[in-house]
């Protein structure tokens, strides 16, 4: 069984030929870094927070055949689970990397994936972007560091193991319905702790200034994890607001595409 789209005609194109033009446009002239260990990447609908989410995957490499694990918040408040499922969308179906998702070690429950977007609208971005790779959908519960180091700790314990060629999406979006002006304030604040991949001044300043990112969590699990590979520094790529497409200041959701390296 495959896990079918949800939200497809919604956040993000139904239509195959629409999909890929909508990506063409996004990754039009956009300069491959591709040196990323990990990204943060919005999950918005594609409209507000589609080019952002595309300067984050331009971070990794377009010739990448290793496994992408994609680190998304759960929404409706289910606890950290993946997915096993092969995940299909209007470009067709990914494989999941079921090696490394056995050492991994956390409980597959499929019931909690159906529905969440966090994970599914980066999933287009990998067929485009890395066409050979695989991917872990891992959805987060606990959000707390320590849950974020866990999670880390064993995500590096099973690419050890397996001696897998590893890069990890974070699925996040920042500041939630508050003025852009605010917005900006509060969420390059935070992601400013992360250009030092200090996670811990990460979530005291998202709790200082009340940053309402969804996927905190996953932020912290993808750069705790990938210290372990050895990233040396974040970078904020882009940052913007849903004001660029909506043009509406008073009330925007933040995006932001982190590269860990």
């Amino acid at each position: 069984m495959e896990r079918m789209p949800s939200v497809a005609g919604m956040f993000y194109p139904g239509n195959p030929a629409k999909l890929r033009q909508t990506l063409d446009a996004f990754f039009e002239g956009m300069k491959e870094k591709g040196n990323a260990l990990g990204v943060v990447s919005p999950h918005a609908g594609y409209i507000y927070s589609g080019k952002v989410a595309a300067t984050a995957f331009a971070a990794l490499s377009r010739n990448f055949s290793g496994t992408i694990v994609i680190i998304g918040p759960s929404h409706a408040g289910y606890s950290t689970s993946a997915s096993a499922r092969p995940w299909k969308t209007p470009l067709g179906t990914v494989e999941v990397d079921s090696e490394l998702l056995d050492f991994i070690d956390i409980p597959v429950d499929e019931l909690s994936h159906q529905d969440e977007h966090s994970i599914e609208v980066q999933v287009p971005f990998v067929q485009y972007h890395a066409p050979k790779a695989r991917i872990v959908p891992i959805m987060m519960g606990n959000q707390s560091p320590e849950s974020a180091d866990l999670l880390a700790e064993k995500l590096a314990g099973a690419v050890g193991r397996t001696d897998r060629d590893v890069r990890i999406v974070a699925s996040s979006d920042f500041s939630h319905y508050v003025p852009e002006e605010e917005a900006r304030e509060r969420d390059l604040y935070a992601i400013d702790a992360l250009t030092g991949l200090d996670t811990g001044e990460f979530f005291r300043r998202i709790v200082e200034r009340r940053v309402s990112a969804c996927g905190y969590g996953p932020i912290m699990a993808m750069v705790e994890t990938c210290k372990r590979f050895g990233a040396k520094r974040g970078e904020l790529l882009r940052y913007t607001t849903s004001a660029e497409a909506s043009g509406d200041t008073r009330q925007v959701v933040g995006y932001a595409a982190i590269a860990v390296i």
